[in-house]
C-alpha cells in the first residue's frame, strides 16, 4: 500500500466538491437583489399613476415601495391601483418572497457567521476566563448562551437604530418611534404608521432591508439554541443509560450474539437521531458495490477494479 501511494498521481485523491461558498452566495444574492430592485423601480417609474400614496420623490418612492414589498411589511401607504400594477405586484411579491428573501437570508447568515468568528477569535486570543465563557473548547464551538446573547443584541440594535431615526427624521414621539420600529423589523406593518418624509424613506430603504432579515435570522438563532439544547439532553441520556438485553438484540446487526464497536457506534447514533435507517442502507449499498465478492472487506484489488 505504501508503494502504491507513492506511485499514484497526486491528483487522484478525492476532495470535497465546491457546493457554493458563503462569499459566492453573497455575490449571487447581491446581483439578484440589484436586478429585482431595478425592475421594480423601472416599473414604478414608468407608471407612477398606477400607484397611490404620499409622494416625496419618484425614485425614492419607487425604491421604498420595492423594499417594503420585498420585506413583506405592507404598510399600505403606497399600493397599486390599476389591474396592470396589481398583477405586477402579485408577481413581484411571489418572486421576492420565494427567491430573493431566501438568498438575502443566506447573505445575512454569512454576515452573522463572520461576526461570530470574530468573537471566537477574540475569545481565543483573550484571557482564559473570557475564552472559557465564550468558547467551548471541548466541543469546538461557541457556547449556546453567547449565540442567544448575540441574537438578542442584533434585535435590540436594529430596533434601537430604527427608533432613533424615526424620532429624529419622522418627528414621532418616543413611543410611536419604538412602536413603528418594532412593527417594521418584525414585518407586521399594521399600516397606521409609516415613513412619509423623503429622508425617512431614504433611511427606510436601507434599514428595512438589513434589519428585517437580520432580526429574522436572530429569532432563528434562538429557535436553533432551543433545539440544540434538547438534542444535547437526548445525547446525554443515551450515553449514560445502562445497556439492556433489548439493546443487545437491536444493536447486533450481524446476529452473531455480540456487539462490535462499529455496531455499538451505529446503534448509539441512531438513538441520538444523528443517523437513520435510510442513511445506513445507502452507505451499505455503496460498500456492497466496492465489495463484489461479498467478503465483508474492501481490498486494494477491489478499488482498482472499481476505478476501471
Amino acid at each position: 500500500m505504501a508503494v502504491m501511494r507513492d506511485l499514484l498521481p497526486s491528483n487522484t485523491s478525492s476532495s470535497m466538491p465546491n457546493f457554493g461558498s458563503a462569499s459566492s452566495i453573497l455575490k449571487s444574492s447581491s446581483i439578484l437583489l440589484l436586478v429585482y430592485l431595478t425592475l421594480g423601480v423601472l416599473v414604478y417609474s414608468i407608471n407612477p399613476q398606477g400607484f397611490s400614496g404620499v409622494e416625496t420623490h419618484p425614485a425614492v418612492d419607487a425604491l421604498y415601495f420595492c423594499i417594503v414589498t420585498l420585506c413583506t411589511i405592507g404598510y399600505g401607504d403606497i399600493h397599486p391601483l390599476t389591474p396592470a400594477t396589481k398583477a405586477f405586484s402579485c408577481i413581484f411579491v411571489l418572486v421576492g418572497f420565494g427567491l430573493i428573501d431566501v438568498l438575502l437570508s443566506g447573505a445575512v447568515n454569512y454576515v452573522l457567521d463572520v461576526q461570530e468568528n470574530l468573537i471566537l477569535a477574540t475569545a481565543r486570543t483573550g484571557g482564559a476566563g473570557a475564552a472559557s465563557y465564550v468558547f467551548d473548547a471541548q466541543k469546538g464551538r461557541m457556547r449556546i448562551r453567547m449565540k442567544v446573547a448575540l441574537a438578542i443584541g442584533v434585535v435590540l440594535l436594529c430596533v434601537g437604530v430604527g427608533t432613533l431615526a424615526l424620532y429624529l427624521v419622522e418627528d414621532l414621539d418616543w413611543m410611536d418611534s419604538v412602536y413603528l420600529s418594532v412593527m417594521s423589523v418584525t414585518t407586521v406593518g399594521y399600516g397606521d404608521r409609516a415613513f412619509k418624509t423623503l429622508p425617512g424613506r431614504i433611511f427606510a430603504s436601507f434599514w428595512l432591508l438589513v434589519s428585517t432579515l437580520a432580526v429574522a435570522r436572530a429569532f432563528l438563532y434562538l429557535a436553533e439554541a432551543r433545539i440544540d439544547k434538547r438534542h444535547r439532553r437526548i445525547a446525554k441520556w443515551v450515553l449514560h443509560r445502562d445497556l439492556t438485553v433489548e439493546d443487545l438484540l437491536a444493536a447486533d446487526l450481524n446476529q452473531n450474539g455480540f456487539i462490535s464497536k462499529s455496531e455499538f457506534v451505529i446503534y448509539k447514533l441512531k438513538e441520538m437521531g444523528k443517523i437513520g435507517e435510510r442513511d445506513i442502507l445507502q452507505i451499505c449499498n455503496q460498500f456492497n458495490k466496492l465489495d463484489p465478492n461479498n467478503i465483508g472487506k474492501i481490498t486494494l484489488l477491489d478499488l482498482l477494479n472499481a476505478s476501471r
